[in-house]
């Protein structure tokens, strides 16, 4: 039997980001309206998204925390139309609100995808324990307002890693199971563009934990850096880099906006990554 956690196998699955805030930081107040936020899940799925994430707060660095009540206000007639128009899609919710989690798994979301790794609301894990569904956790520091002034680190790979086990810790000692945990090492959250490098080159210390990695880094600052591309909306073919290199290194979902282009990037990695011969693909290091 497979991972319950990842219903789509051994090939990569791409998750699309489905923002119903209006300052999110590449594509606020396009979707925060019900009927275009139907709109573009149908998109997505037809694009060959394996899932949607859908996010009622912005987390981009500065952004305003509005609260579990605003939140749901956001999110549940969003999800509504969207659980009525693909009764079959995976849903995932963008929350470190135990009430907002509550809500959405009645209101017919499958994940809960934490941001602050369980830290912002230890309810939220006795909460996913309870209705068993997958949970990602992400590794961050402090919140919206503070996450830039908290970049600072030796070894951002170590300590990501550090990081991600004790929050796994502190899940199970809450009582969710491991098969329920998904990594995530958060990048662009607390992190500059040298951090994000060096913890790209170093995923597969992380896949090597043994919990399935997310990564998104979809239009995120450090590749507008890289690239000298201030408009998030033109970073798409940065993104697909990162995202083929994130699959050579063993991520198994990537969580993006522009989900046509990456499920093809992802697709075309993932049949390199099965061309590799065992013995070949032991002797790279990237």
């Amino acid at each position: 039997m497979g991972d319950p956690r990842l219903p789509w196998g051994d090939r990569t699955a791409v998750m699309g980001v489905l923002n119903l805030t209006p300052d999110s930081f590449s594509d606020g107040g396009r979707f925060d309206r019900p009927q275009a936020a139907v709109r573009q899940a149908g998109l997505m799925l037809a694009q060959g998204a394996d899932l949607l994430d859908l996010g009622a707060q912005s987390t981009r660095p500065g952004a305003e925390e509005v609260g579990p009540q605003r939140e749901l206000e956001r999110l549940r007639p969003a999800l509504a139309a969207i659980r009525a128009a693909h009764p079959t899609a995976l849903l995932s919710i963008d929350t470190f609100h135990a009430a907002v989690a509550e809500v959405a798994l009645a209101d017919g979301a499958h994940w809960i995808n934490d941001v602050s790794g369980g830290r912002r609301d230890p309810a939220l894990l006795r909460l996913v324990a309870a209705a068993g569904c997958p949970l990602v956790l992400m590794h961050s520091r402090g919140d919206s307002r503070n996450m830039d002034q908290l970049a600072h680190y030796d070894d951002v790979v170590g300590e990501v890693r550090a990081g991600l086990k004790q929050a796994t810790e502190t899940a199970l000692a809450a009582g969710v199971r491991s098969t329920q945990v998904i990594w995530d090492p958060g990048l662009g959250f607390a992190k500059d563009t040298g951090h994000n490098l060096a913890l790209l080159q170093g995923l597969a210390l992380l896949a090597a934990e043994g919990f399935p990695l997310l990564v998104g880094p979809s239009r995120k600052r450090f590749i507008g850096d890289v690239l000298n591309e201030p408009r998030p909306r033109a970073r798409l073919w940065g993104t697909a880099a990162v995202c083929g290199f994130a699959i050579a290194q063993g991520a198994r979902i990537l969580r993006v906006h522009d989900v046509g282009p990456i499920v093809q990037t992802a697709r075309m990695a993932d049949a390199l990554q099965a061309s590799v011969t065992p013995s070949i693909r032991s002797s790279i290091s990237w």
